[in-house]
């Protein structure tokens, strides 16, 4: 019991030195926090066939739209298959999906995931036939085509069947090539815009001020908690790409609201360094409920008629603990003022999330509490 104490009170330790080194060296650059106006990526998705499958694919019977792709395929080079009969069994239609990066330039390759739409069992060992993919506006941006890689396993039998992972969907590896560049001049912009992953005024104002300090200029311009503007006017002949190369690498310390963070699946228990806690006394009870069943055997006497039966008996035990500790958690309490508090109570993470949730009803519990 001392052993896990001394281990409870280093654990706190550490985590104060953790919080107290966090809040010294929390800068991040402004490539981390903010993402530029016009700098995305678009999402592509097509439709295709797999083929070369160890007869894991589609049930024509289930899927008639394997089928007519896959004369309609055949048609197309030349093989003519109308009022043919044939039922292949390696043969699977997926959905094929990617993004294309920004200023991706023609002839650049892009990774594909696919993902079977049909019956098939399995695209393990599958080869992906030639699918163009088409963005929102409809227009073809890449051709995907290669061999798919799959994780996934599935074996089994009459009785029984295991399955490891997700044999119906894979990857293929740079299968796709770009055919055609997204129609956006990045270098004749006038202004730029910097969106905040995570809106805060606090945060926009620093990231404001450090640019408009390392350009003793007014070149950036807080507009909301989500939004710097830039005056690439005020960029001193630099192009635009080059400024913003600049830029993103400055570093700000990001400011967060308050927060507690629990994962009551996992026990889990995240607490921001400016998380305060008022006066309040915490105590956690320790009620122990035992109900043991121990049925006895009734014999009837020797040479009668009688039965034998059982003759149930219940032990039913209520045990308290009356050593229990109250901890009276002083005003502005910190992050390791509080670990060790509850350390020092003996409480383990499952306690400490019912006592978080009672201390955020009572109204001392000064961030937000988000249960997961």
């Amino acid at each position: 019991m001392k052993t896990l104490k001394k281990l409870a009170f280093a654990m706190a330790g550490l985590l104060a030195l953790f919080a107290s080194e966090a809040a010294m060296s929390a800068e991040a650059r402004i490539k981390d926090l903010v993402e530029f106006e016009g700098v995305r990526a678009n999402d592509l998705v097509g439709y295709g066939l797999v083929v070369g499958l160890a007869g894991t694919g589609d049930g024509l019977r289930n899927s008639p739209y394997t089928e007519e792709a896959l004369q309609n395929l055949l048609e197309r080079l030349g093989v003519n298959v109308q009022g043919e009969q044939f039922r292949p069994k390696n043969v699977a239609a997926v959905l094929v999906t990617a993004k294309l990066p920004p200023f991706a330039r023609v002839g650049g390759q892009v990774d594909v995931t696919v993902s079977a739409i049909g019956d098939a069992k399995s695209l393990l060992g599958g080869t992906l036939i030639m699918t163009p993919l088409n963005a929102a506006d409809g227009q073809i941006y890449a051709v995907a085509q290669g061999p798919i890689l799959a994780g996934g396993i599935s074996a089994g039998g009459e009785a029984e069947e295991v399955q490891m992972g997700v044999p119906t969907s894979g990857t293929v590896p740079n299968g796709a090539r770009v055919e055609r560049e997204t129609a956006f001049n990045f270098d004749g912009l006038g202004r730029v815009r910097l969106s905040l992953r995570d809106p805060d005024f606090t945060t926009a104002r620093r990231i404001e001020e450090a640019i408009n300090r390392a350009y003793r200029s007014p070149l950036a311009r807080m507009a909301d908690a989500g939004t710097v503007d830039l005056d690439l006017s005020q960029s001193r002949g630099q192009s635009p790409a080059r400024l913003i190369s600049a830029i993103e690498n400055i570093r700000v310390e990001p400011d967060q609201k308050a927060r507690v963070v629990v994962d009551q699946r996992s026990g889990t228990i995240v607490l921001g360094a400016d998380v305060r806690i008022s006066r309040v006394a915490v105590s956690q009870g320790n009620l122990t409920i035992r109900v043991t069943e121990t049925p006895l055997p009734s014999q009837p006497n020797p040479f009668s008629d009688g039965e034998t039966i059982t003759v149930p008996r219940t032990n039913v035990e209520i045990n308290q603990n009356e050593d229990n500790k109250v901890a009276v958690v002083n005003e502005n309490v910190t992050l390791a003022d509080l670990v060790d508090g509850l350390n020092a109570l003996g409480i383990g993470p499952r306690g400490m999330i019912d006592i978080l949730k009672a201390i955020k009803t009572a109204g001392a519990l000064h961030a937000e509490l988000v249960v997961q």
